[in-house]
């Protein structure tokens, strides 16, 4: 049985000092709802993805999905975390509750990281490392980052011109995404030089390569993609793909995302689909270059030649596989329990011709979406498409 997405909310991504996550899950569980034509009684089963690591004061927050309506107790409501890619391990844990009879599913992600001090993020975002080997990073998981862009430099040579391109491609795909937290065209020259505004934060990776601190929130309702014909809107899910890798680096080749690569095998097999069929994708940039390494991890490019892919403009919005046309975390920002349902519900709207103007691409018939959590641990891909 086919799942399919048949409503979707999405806040913006930003620091808001008013919003508390039980106020953001609220907002876009409405939402979403209201979206889908449904009503609270009519959800079978709730998903939230919360990373929290200590961000959030409330913790064992499924409940707080609760607070949106009183028609929601009792319902089966579960929390969901698996780092940076929580959002689409929840979206993922909803697809297997449609196949196992549920009707309707309400899907949230959510996160607020702004109002914890700087160094305490870099603490709780080393928790997705493997504590034993990079506990003591400097400069938290921006450092982790860090020592493999280094890596990836000293075996293929110096990448600093791709990786520019890549932060200004996103940059200038965000200014028309009115959900971006950062709606600003820095351009490349910018993005590649050192300065004040734009220092190095570990390794050769500068301010502009690093993703943002977040608060926001995105909210799906699923459902079986035979209820999805009777419905206003639907989007199917053609297939999926979660492989997880070892916790430490140390264990694998880093410079590989062989994780990477198997979620893109598996979801490209089980579609009959090949990279060639795609219209966009929305992948984890969490740094440049971790999008940089996924280029020749999806297959898009040979190992070791995943600049050519910017450098030939290959992954630009008007390019042959428009890779963030969102903006990606580099611009949208990455509310880390939020991350994956929002790449779930731009792949929605792009596909259902529902994204903002001048974001939304000409007649997208297949995308794809690759979220990761920690540095390539837990790799999931969704390859969604619109209900015919």
């Amino acid at each position: 049985m086919t799942a399919s997405i048949v409503g979707w909310a999405h806040t913006p991504f930003g620091k808001f000092d008013a919003e508390t996550v039980e106020s953001l899950v609220v907002r876009v569980a409405n939402e979403a709802l209201t979206d889908a034509g449904i009503s609270a009684a009519d959800v079978d089963e709730i998903l939230l993805g919360h990373f929290n690591a200590g961000f959030s004061p409330q913790d064992f927050t499924a409940s707080l999905v609760l607070q949106a309506d009183p028609q929601f107790r009792f319902k089966p409501a579960t929390r969901v975390e698996n780092a940076c890619a929580t959002g689409s391990a929840a979206v993922h844990q909803g697809i297997r509750a449609i196949q196992t009879g549920a009707k309707f599913v309400l899907v949230v992600g959510v996160e607020q990281m702004t109002r914890t001090p700087g160094p305490e993020i870099g603490r709780n975002l080393l928790k997705a490392s493997y504590l034993p080997e990079d506990g003591d990073t400097p400069a938290g998981f921006a450092g982790v980052f860090g020592k493999i862009a280094q890596g990836y430099f000293q075996k293929y040579g110096d990448q600093s011109d791709a990786l520019a391109l890549i932060a200004a491609k996103n940059h200038k795909n965000g200014v028309a995404n009115p959900y971006a937290q950062m709606r600003k065209d820095f351009g490349f020259e910018f993005c590649r030089a050192e300065s004040d505004k734009n220092p190095f934060v570990a390794g050769p990776l500068k301010r502009t390569d690093c993703s943002l601190v977040s608060d926001g929130a995105a909210a799906l309702v699923l459902t079986d993609s035979e209820t999805a014909k009777t419905m206003g809107k639907a989007v199917n899910f053609r297939a999926t793909a979660h492989a997880q890798d070892f916790l430490p680096m140390s264990k694998r080749d880093i410079l590989q995302f062989e994780g990477c690569t198997v979620a893109w095998q598996r979801a490209l097999e089980q579609a009959g689909a090949k990279l060639s069929d795609l219209s966009f994708v929305e992948t984890h940039d969490c740094f440049t270059v971790a999008e940089l390494i996924e280029y020749e991890a999806m297959g898009l490019t040979p190992r070791g030649q995943g600049a050519r892919a910017i450098l030939e403009g290959w992954t630009l919005k008007d390019g042959k596989l428009p890779i963030n046309p969102s903006g990606g975390l580099k611009a949208k920002g990455h509310p880390i329990g939020a991350t994956g349902v929002s790449m779930h519900v731009m792949s929605a709207m792009q596909l259902t011709g529902q994204a903002p103007e001048g974001m939304q691409l000409k007649n997208p018939e297949l995308a794809g979406i690759f979220n990761m959590g920690g540095a390539a641990v837990a790799n999931y891909v969704s390859l969604l498409e619109p209900a015919k």
